[in-house]
């Protein structure tokens, strides 16, 4: 299944499904060289990035000068990588890139005859604009450096903002850009993106959302810098990675450089936690932005009607011989959640799961929550679109829907045996027709979308009752692929 899915990604974009068996290292990483050449005979390198953190063998991690590299070992990289660019009589920008054994043995894997996503990490450590050299070189002119005049000047690591879950083996996630800050740009930080708050994601393009740079000026300072920055990336609308990359970034064997071509698979469990019920905080901060929604919706009516004196346009639950409060209710991740908000003169008193709270705050000019949690302020940004909420806070993220107890019975549960396209794509293999009577996790068709494939399989032994589309149709997310009759247990 593997080679039949290379020989089709292979003759989708080369015209060609011819497979090539390499050595194979155990535990290789992956180390490119930025080159440069002229007209002029001229060829230099910029020395190296490390861009090993990958998933699907797509980079998302980058960075430069390449940690732990033995000076011999960078000169010795960087004049294969040189000798390589003038074997070939090239011109322009390029990266030649190679696998690195533990040992310091390199192999040669490819060359990309181009200025490469992660250039801007080159470009933070040699104060080199290379698009301006490729400006210069496509004129004619000579190179602005010579090899002895290039030096490191710190250390830079860029992370690239996905559109995708990876929850979900880093499955696409297309669709409107709804909420979208991103931090503040310096010195120490730069941000390269095309699109702003309210663009689409769509299936026909790839989906990164931006790159974020760092640079400071070492690599501990770098990745503290990462961590602190990533916890100001927001994002609603769409999954994204941000989560993710925090996660790396903040795990002690990246902190120790031990990188290499195998670091998310060997370190899942700590990259992918459980997700969790929101803890009484989140709750908490969901709670005082619905309740201050609901104070400042009535203000508003309140001044456009004949009376804004009214008792009837209060919000502080008055009752007459009773406690005045009001219960909120929460569905998360599917599970529902009940708090019980009493009115007080200086806020309110949360009954959350894991005891009382009193909350109180107000919401500022940025449109970010300012809260007092029993005494402990902090600062969170509440997304609202429809009657989901998105809290961003401490860095991390939780997704909240405001719920009506009135509603829960109404809402309709997926059908059993119907197996739906996951996102947008094209049908690129079916291995099944109708009738066919297969195991549990079985693959049945795959999807390919964003340069990537998805493989639909059997969630139980069954049947194939019908098949809705063939190879080379076009599907849009949720249409029904499969109908598909489980097969009955005998008791």
């Amino acid at each position: 299944a593997a080679l039949q899915g290379a020989k089709r990604e292979s003759a989708a974009a080369f015209g060609d499904d011819r497979v090539l068996l390499e050595k194979y290292l155990e535990q290789p990483r992956h180390v490119e060289i930025q080159v440069f050449a002229d007209t002029q005979g001229n060829c230099v390198h910029l020395f190296e990035r490390d861009c090993s953190i990958q998933r699907r063998h797509q980079k998302v991690v980058e960075e430069a000068p390449a940690p732990g590299l033995s000076e011999e070992l960078r000169a010795s990289m960087g004049a294969a990588a040189v000798k390589a660019t003038q074997a070939i009589g090239y011109v322009g920008a390029g990266t030649v890139e190679f696998l690195l054994d533990a040992d310091g043995s390199f192999y040669f894997m490819e060359m990309n005859t181009r200025l490469q996503v992660e250039h801007p990490v080159t470009e933070m450590i040699t104060g080199q604009d290379l698009v301006a050299w490729q400006l210069r070189v496509a004129a004619g002119e000579p190179l602005p450096c010579r090899q002895e005049e290039l030096t490191i000047s710190g250390h830079a690591i860029e992370v690239r903002i996905y559109a995708e879950d990876p929850a979900k083996s880093f499955l696409p996630s297309i669709g409107p850009l709804r909420h979208l800050r991103q931090p503040q740009e310096n010195a120490h930080v730069r941000i390269d993106t095309g699109v702003r708050q309210g663009d689409e994601v769509s299936m026909h393009y790839d989906p990164m959302i931006a790159k974020l740079i760092i640079w400071d000026h070492d690599r501990n300072r770098a990745v503290r810098r990462l961590q602190q920055t990533l916890a100001d990336f927001q994002v609603v609308g769409v999954s994204a990675n941000i989560g993710f990359l925090a996660a790396v970034a903040s795990h002690p064997a990246f902190a120790a450089a031990q990188v290499d071509t195998g670091f998310i698979e060997r370190h899942r469990n700590e990259l992918f936690p459980e997700t969790g019920a929101a803890s009484d905080r989140i709750l908490a901060l969901a709670c005082l932005d619905v309740l201050l929604s609901r104070c400042r919706e009535a203000a508003t009516t309140a001044c456009a009607s004949n009376d804004p004196y009214s008792p009837w346009h209060g919000t502080d639950g008055w009752q007459l011989n009773s406690d005045n409060y009001h219960r909120l209710d929460f569905v998360d991740d599917g599970e529902a959640v009940q708090v019980t908000a009493h009115f007080r003169a200086n806020g309110y008193l949360l009954e959350l799961p894991g005891g009382a709270l009193l909350v109180s705050g107000c919401v500022d000019e940025d449109g970010d929550l300012c809260a007092d949690l029993d005494g402990s302020r902090c600062r969170a940004t509440v997304v609202r679109h429809g009657q989901d909420l998105t809290i961003f806070s401490n860095g991390r993220s939780h997704l909240l829907t405001v719920e009506d107890p009135a509603l829960l019975g109404a809402e309709q549960e997926e059908a059993i045996g119907r197996l739906t396209a996951p996102m947008p794509g094209k049908v690129v293999s079916v291995m099944v027709v109708a009738g066919d009577c297969v195991e549990q996790g079985a693959p049945l068709v795959v999807l390919e979308a964003m340069k990537m494939e998805h493989t639909i399989t059997a969630p139980v032994a069954g049947t194939v009752a019908n098949l809705f589309y063939a190879v080379g149709d076009i599907v849009s997310e949720g249409v029904e692929l499969i109908s598909f009759e489980a097969e009955e247990k005998v008791e």
